[in-house]
């Protein structure tokens, strides 16, 4: 009689007997096989491309003694200090605006001059901001950059920078308004004091709503006169003269 372990063995062999291989069995893993070794590599140039992609995204700080990274950045340090970057442009003069040649310096910018005193001419010395701009005259032989009368003309924007100069001269006490012709001034000695002068005499002149002329006298000038009532007595004849050409 056959034993248990005997029906095991027969029931196990008439299994086997009835397994077929697939015809396509050995392509099929031959095929599984590739794909799997493809998936690998694939994973791992993937792994790679993500790992450059992550540190060329991160940000880079370089970091000098007794400096923290910011947190959340990623801090890298290098063995070899950059050099400070050099900058070899030359630097830019920049010269001032003037009102270039004015000839015998009677007419400059919106403005004519009809009156100076005996002996003085153009110094060839200007300057021009846009809404203002002044020039000079001096005797001849006189040192570049020196004068003995000059006017500044302000106009538009500029003329409220004026307007708030001579409330503080009102505020202050100092100067009086005074008229010249049909045109309202205001006369004032500048500067009082400074460098040891007595100080700068200045007529402030209307010319029009938005064109304000500034007269003054250098006080070396003024000394030439006779007293402050001469040297007041030129500056309202220069401002009778000067007329605007807007």
């Amino acid at each position: 009689m056959p034993t248990l372990e005997d029906e095991v063995r027969r029931l196990m062999a008439d299994e086997t007997a009835r397994l077929r291989a697939a015809p396509d069995l050995l392509e099929r893993v031959v095929r599984a096989h590739r794909d799997r070794r493809r998936r690998v590599r694939t994973a791992a140039v993937t792994a790679s491309v993500i790992a450059s992609v992550a540190v060329v995204a991160a940000p880079v700080v370089h970091l000098t003694a007794g400096s923290a990274p910011p947190a959340g950045e990623r801090a890298t340090t290098s063995a070899v200090p950059e050099p400070p970057a050099i900058d070899d442009t030359p630097p830019v003069r920049t010269e001032p605006e003037t009102l270039g040649d004015l000839g015998d310096g009677r007419k400059f910018g919106h403005v004519r001059v009809g009156y100076l005193p005996e002996r003085l001419r153009w110094s060839t010395w200007s300057i021009d901001h846009g809404d203002s701009y002044s020039t000079s005259w001096n005797h001849k032989g006189d040192d570049e950059g020196t004068y003995q009368v000059q006017i500044f003309v302000y106009e538009d924007a500029a003329v409220q920078e004026l307007d708030d100069r001579l409330q503080i001269h009102r505020d202050e006490g100092e100067g009086e308004d005074v008229t010249v012709g049909d045109r309202s001034g205001y006369l004032v000695v500048t500067n009082v004091g400074e460098d040891g002068m007595a100080g700068t005499p200045t007529l402030f002149l209307k010319l029009a709503d938005t064109q304000w002329a500034e007269i003054i006298f250098s006080p070396v000038y003024a000394k030439e006169f006779s007293g402050p009532e001469a040297v007041t007595a030129e500056l309202r004849k220069i401002a009778a003269g000067l007329t605007s050409t807007r």
